[in-house]
C-alpha cells in the first residue's frame, strides 16, 4: 500500500489517530479504521483526524498472506497518538509482539485513547491495560478470553465497549459501529450521521445490543423491518407506541419484539429512545436552545426526560452538549 493512501498530510491541532497493524492482521478492520478516521471529508469541509499506520516491519503479510503491506510509518508514528488502534489478529492464542505491547502501554501511560477492534481486545490485555477494566470481545473467544485474562470484566454479549479511554468491539461490522460512536463522541451527532450516510450504514446502533451469534435460520425468513423504520424516522415527533409500530407493519406486538431482536438485536422501545435521541443531539447541534422544543420535536416529551437521557447515553447534559456541539456564537 502506498504511504499516500494509508494517511493524512499531519495537521497541527487536529486529533490524531494511528493504527498498528502486525502480521496476520485482518483487512477488514484496518479498512474501517481507514474508512471513518482516514478519509478526507469535503462533505462536512474539514478534516476530521489525522491518520496514520503504523508497523512493526516494513513489509507486513496480512491475514492468511491475502497481500502485503508496505510503506508505512515504524512504531514510533504510535507515540504521537491521541487515539491509537491496536492489532487485531485471528490468531489469538499466538502472543503479541514486545515492541507492539510495549507501544501500547506507552500510549496508555501518557493518556492516550486505546481502542481494540475484534480479537483486539486480546491485544490491550496481553499488554496489560484491561485489568480491572469492562471490554467486550467476539463471542467465539469469549471462553478463551476468560481463560487467559480473568482480572478483565468482558460482557461477551454487547457490540462494543466505551470504558473511557480504552474502547472495544465485538467483532467485524461491530467495528463500525464502534468507530462512529467515537465520532458522534468526538464531533456530534451530526458530523457522525454525514459520515455514516458516506459509508451507506446504520448512523447508531447502542453498544449494548446484543451481538449476532450463530443460531439455525428460519423456516420462513422475517420480513425486513426497514419500511416501518423508516416511516417511524419521519415521524419520531408523534406519539408513537409499540401498538402503533407493530399495526404499521401489519403484525402483532409480539411478533415485532420478535423481529426487532432479530434483526437488530434491540427491542422497538430502546430503538425508538435511541432514534429520538440522536435526533435531539442533531437539533442542538443546528442551534436550537430551548430544550423544551427539543424534547417535544424529537419525541421525548419533557426537556427533564431529554436532560435524563442524554446524561445517561452520552455522559453530559444537553447545555454541556450544546457548549461542545452547537453552532458557534460569532
Amino acid at each position: 500500500m502506498a504511504k499516500e493512501s494509508s494517511h493524512l498530510a499531519h495537521t497541527a491541532g487536529i486529533h490524531r489517530v494511528v493504527v498498528i497493524v502486525d502480521n496476520n492482521s485482518n483487512p477488514f478492520e484496518l479498512g474501517c479504521a481507514t474508512e471513518i478516521f482516514g478519509l478526507r471529508r469535503p462533505e462536512i469541509g474539514r478534516d476530521l483526524y489525522d491518520f496514520q499506520l503504523c508497523s512493526p516491519e516494513p513489509s507486513t503479510l496480512m491475514r492468511d498472506g491475502f497481500f502485503t503491506l508496505t510503506g508505512v510509518a515504524g512504531l514510533e508514528a504510535a507515540d504521537t497518538a491521541d487515539t491509537l488502534i491496536v492489532p487485531n489478529r485471528p490468531d489469538v492464542e499466538v502472543p503479541r509482539r514486545p515492541a507492539v505491547l510495549d507501544t501500547i502501554r506507552r500510549a496508555h501511560a501518557r493518556g492516550a485513547r486505546l481502542i481494540g477492534f475484534c480479537s483486539g481486545a486480546f491485544t490491550l490485555a496481553e499488554a496489560g491495560v484491561l485489568d480491572g477494566r469492562r471490554a467486550t470481545a467476539h463471542w467465539q473467544w469469549a471462553d478463551a478470553f476468560r481463560l487467559r485474562f480473568p482480572a478483565v470484566h468482558l460482557a461477551s454479549d454487547v457490540l462494543f465497549v466505551d470504558d473511557g479511554d480504552i474502547l472495544t468491539a465485538a467483532g467485524s461490522t461491530a467495528a463500525l459501529d464502534l468507530g462512529l460512536h467515537v465520532v458522534r463522541r468526538d464531533h456530534g451527532a451530526e458530523v457522525a450521521n454525514s459520515v455514516s450516510r458516506r459509508l451507506v450504514f446504520a448512523a447508531h446502533r447502542d453498544g449494548g445490543q446484543r451481538q449476532f451469534v450463530e443460531r439455525p435460520l428460519p423456516d420462513v425468513p422475517d420480513e425486513s423491518l426497514a419500511p416501518v423504520l423508516a416511516w417511524a424516522q419521519e415521524r419520531l415527533d408523534s406519539p408513537l407506541t409499540i401498538s402503533v409500530l407493530a399495526a404499521r407493519a401489519a403484525v402483532s406486538p409480539a411478533t415485532l419484539h420478535r423481529r426487532f431482536r432479530a434483526q437488530l438485536g434491540t427491542t422497538p422501545l430502546m430503538w425508538l429512545t435511541g432514534e429520538r435521541l440522536a435526533l435531539a443531539c442533531r437539533l442542538i447541534e443546528r442551534g436550537e436552545s430551548r430544550f423544551e422544543i427539543v424534547a417535544r420535536r424529537s419525541g421525548l416529551g419533557t426537556a427533564a426526560n431529554l436532560r435524563t437521557l442524554m446524561r445517561r447515553e452520552t455522559g453530559i447534559t444537553p447545555s454541556a452538549y450544546k457548549r461542545r456541539f452547537g453552532p458557534e456564537v460569532s
